[in-house]
Formats: structure tokens, sequence, C-alpha cells
């Protein structure tokens, strides 16, 4: 089968290395000239829980084009670049084409959406990869746990079950289901927890759950989201919200969220798509999100004088 993965950062690579690695032809697009350079010149080294490996045989390019006659179009930008990518690959997504994209927040299937017809369109959740970029053609990942498939509009359709099937003969846990969008609430609670106040207080996991005032914030970021995606209909499959994003905070308290490792490395976040998302629900169902404003507002702040894109 012919794969692309449009944005082959950390995550991207990771997905690109494996399919390769499965005997599929992997097409990768991605903005960053050296290392799409690098990857057609020596290849993708990989280094994660199996080792470390250097991948052939994907074709890279700075261009859309090259996705073309692809099967399965993955879309694994930051969130704020998802509408640019769908864009770019409206032209070559055929009836028989199925497009996944799979980032933090809310809003990404919205941003396909607009561009590909809807039956296209599939949403994924990556829980625990942990991956970042060491260098150009050069990627890390320190775990890589499950990936959630599901249908925009819900059910379990054929078409979702050959999408799944896909990504578990290249080595991934992946899983289909029929209520993707309570997987996507239930990551983003976890992160609208840690992202914003982790970066805004420049500190790990476990240094925000150590700090009872911080963590008080914290945990208001977690209410307010909680509240308006009861508004929005979503059911969980818990009736705490404390006590989840508690216990998934326990749980990678060495660890520091993808947002301030943005800021450390001074990229622009994905803000408006995790704690800014809150706010204009909150106006929506006249739900107040003062955490969730102030902690948007303090990051942004920080990011005015970054620039260049995000890698």
């Amino acid at each position: 089968m012919k794969i692309a993965v449009v944005g082959v950062g950390a995550m991207g690579s990771v997905y690109a290395a494996r399919f390769a690695m499965a005997g599929h032809a992997v097409v990768a697009v991605d903005p960053w000239s050296e290392h799409v350079e690098a990857i057609n010149a020596v290849g993708l080294r990989i280094e994660g829980p199996d080792g470390q490996r250097t991948v052939t045989g994907i074709a890279a390019s700075e261009h859309a084009d090259i996705v073309s006659g692809s099967e399965l179009i993955i879309i694994a930008t930051k969130a704020s670049a998802v509408g640019a990518a769908a864009h770019a690959v409206r032209d070559f997504v055929g009836p028989d084409t199925s497009v996944i994209t799979i980032q933090n927040g809310l809003g990404a299937g919205a941003g396909i959406a607009k561009h590909l017809p809807p039956e296209a369109c599939l949403l994924g959740v990556a829980d625990g990869f942990g991956a970042s970029m060491k260098g150009s053609g050069h990627v890390h990942h320190a775990a890589m746990k499950l990936i959630r498939l599901g249908e925009m509009s819900g059910g379990l359709t054929p078409r979702l079950q050959a999408v799944e099937a896909i990504w578990q003969t290249a080595g991934f846990n992946a899983q289909a289901f029929a209520g993707i969008h309570q997987l996507i609430w239930e990551k983003l609670l976890c992160n609208v927890t840690l992202s914003a106040p982790c970066t805004v207080f420049d500190c790990t996991v476990g240094e925000l759950l150590g700090d009872p005032k911080r963590w008080a914030a914290a945990l208001d970021c977690t209410r307010e989201a909680y509240a308006c995606a009861q508004a929005e209909g979503i059911h969980f499959s818990f009736d705490d919200p404390i006590s989840y994003v508690t216990k998934f905070a326990e749980l990678v308290a060495g660890a520091s969220p993808s947002m301030r490792l943005d800021h450390m490395a001074k990229r622009h976040s994905e803000i408006d798509f995790i704690n800014g998302a809150i706010p204009p629900l909150g106006k929506k169902h006249s739900i107040p999100t003062p955490q969730n404003d102030k902690m948007s507002d303090a990051v942004r702040k920080l990011e005015a004088n970054f620039s260049g894109a995000v890698k």
C-alpha cells in the first residue's frame, strides 16, 4: 500500500519509519528542507524501544504532489497546520483514499473537513509516545502505547477496521473506536491540566503536582474544560475528572508536556487548540473559563517574540 505522511516531525517520523519497515511504499511531506534531504540521502534514523536503525526507501519532498496515488494519508502536523495540510493534499484524495489526522487538542477534524470530503476523513489519538527530533533525519521515541482510530461521524465501519489492521501490521498497538470524540476529550482534559500550567510555571509535571497552589490552578483548568465537554454532550468513561487527571499526572511525573518543550526551544505551541480551545466553548455555553483564559494569555505572551516554523 502507498502511505503518505504529511508532517514528519517527531511523531510523523515514527509513523513513516514503522510503515516503511512493514513493507509499505511510504512518502513523506515536510517543509524542513534539511530533514527532507537527509531522509532521501541516507534514510530516517530512528531510536526507540526496539533499538536503533536507519530506515531507507522513504521518498520525502517539500511538495504535496508526492502523495498522489496514496491509499492512506496521515496528517501528523501540529494542529495549527492541519488546515493547510488538508488543502495541500485535497487534489490527490480519490474515492478510495482515507485521510487520518492525529493531533493534540480540539479542531483537527474541523480543519480537514473544510477541505476534504467528510467521507474520506478519520480521526486519531496517539497515547504514550513521547517522541522528539534529535536532528534532521533523526528521531527518538521513548515509548509507543496506543493509536486510537475513529470515524468523524462515529461508528465502526469496514473502512475504519481496515485502517486499524494496516496500523497493526506495522507494529502499532492500534484500536478502532466507535466514539473517538470521547477519547479526544479525555486526552484533552489531561492536556489542559498540564500543558499551559507547566509552560507558564516552567516546571515538570511532578513539580506542578508538588506545588499545592500551582496544582490548584491546573485543576481549575480541568474543571472548566470538563464543564464545557458536558455542555457539548460528551460522555466520559469516568465520573471524577480530578481523579482521572491526577492519576495521569502521577504516571508522567518526570516528563514535561510538549508545549513546555516547544517553549524551551522557542517554538510556537498548540495553545489555541488546547487551553485556548476552552474559552470559546465557555462563551458558547455561558460557562466561565477564567483559568484557561489566564493560562492561554500567559502562553501567548511568552510566544510573542518567537519566530520560525515548528519542526
